[in-house]
């Protein structure tokens, strides 16, 4: 186990394209922390910086007590899992998980005593005379933490590993390999696009946009409180509202006691009501209602202004598509930002 440490960490790849700019980030021994954000914001390249398979162009990587910017994968430490496995397609599951162990020059009972203790923690004990393409896609990732997790390593670097699942295995997956790194109490980093994944697993979260931190923080925290309009509009779904102000001021229905700079005004679909009420008050045409279950979203255009607004409500609430609404959010729910920087009102 290890405390990672980023000090201002940059990658310029040739022709000066910045894919990850001055990232600084404090990893505790054993915490689990999330890289999350849109394609190409630099979450996937920060991760093989930190593998030594991307070199970095400026700052410092430490891994325990050791400086390791300039050290081959193999002397940092780690143990990294793929969301297309990498595993020998050639060789059963056990020489899969014992391969790396071997070219260590690891003992022979040694190397069975971490094989078969992973396939036991992995549930992959039965498959170990299989090869590769005898398993389920499921299977295979269990093999291919198994052989992250042989190696005792100090840090585990998961790079979407359930992105190639489907929906119900990547939940179950999901579960297995946060329980057993708390288990495991290893420091771990690892990068998702999505969003649920990354609320659900994280110790805390770390959002990345433009190669750089927007915020860092318990998933809790970026939920209830985003500090930025791109955070607000990024974790949660369905998204953040955003309304303007000066359309608010327009209709007499800003409002007061908001923070000076405010011209932004965010309110999460779960805090929005059917109905009138104090604070925020909004009316509009239900433009879509969209039954999900135990739930449902009701899209609403807003008066005079066109912007479609949703509503997360219990159940199948009784709208019709075409209808006037009115909806209201207390003061309590409403984030205030300024769209100029970008940022949360304080």
């Amino acid at each position: 186990m290890a405390r990672i440490v980023m000090e201002a960490l940059s990658k310029v790849y040739p022709g000066g394209v910045q894919a990850v700019s001055d990232v600084s980030l404090d990893i505790a021994d054993g915490e689990m922390i999330v890289l999350v954000g849109p394609s190409g914001c630099g979450k996937s390249t920060l991760l093989r910086m930190v593998a030594g398979l991307e070199r970095i162009s400026s700052g410092t990587l430490s891994i325990g007590d050791r400086v390791v910017n300039d050290l081959e994968p193999a002397q940092r430490d780690i143990a990294m899992v793929f969301q297309n496995y990498a595993l020998y397609p050639h060789m059963t599951v056990y020489n899969n998980l014992a391969y790396g162990l071997r070219n260590q020059g690891i003992a022979r009972p040694e190397i069975d005593r971490r094989v078969q203790e992973a396939a036991g923690m992995l549930q992959i004990a039965d498959y170990l005379d299989r090869k590769p393409r005898a398993l389920s896609g499921g299977q295979r990732q269990r093999v291919a933490m198994g052989r992250a997790l042989v190696r005792e390593p100090a840090a585990f670097l998961f790079d979407e590993p359930l992105s190639n699942l489907d929906a119900k295995l990547r939940v179950q997956m999901r579960v297995e390999i946060r329980q057993l790194q708390k288990r495991l109490g290893t420091t771990s980093l690892y990068v998702t696009h999505d969003q649920l994944e990354a609320l659900t697993m994280a110790d805390r979260l770390v959002v990345l946009n433009g190669g750089r931190i927007e915020q860092v923080g318990t998933p809790m925290e970026l939920y209830h409180r985003p500090e930025t309009v791109f955070v607000a509009g990024f974790i949660g779904s369905p998204a953040m509202n955003m309304i303007d102000m000066a359309y608010l001021r327009d209709r007499g229905a800003a409002p007061g006691t908001l923070p000076t700079g405010t011209d932004l005004l965010g309110v999460r679909p779960d805090d929005l009501r059917l109905g009138d009420g104090d604070g925020l008050v909004l009316s509009g045409t239900v433009a879509l209602l969209e039954p999900a279950g135990a739930e449902s979203h009701v899209y609403v255009a807003l008066d005079g202004s066109g912007q479609v607004v949703t509503v997360r409500v219990p159940g199948l609430p009784d709208v019709t598509e075409g209808g006037v609404l009115t909806l209201s959010a207390p003061l309590s729910a409403l984030h205030p930002f300024n769209s100029a920087s970008g940022r949360r009102v304080q």
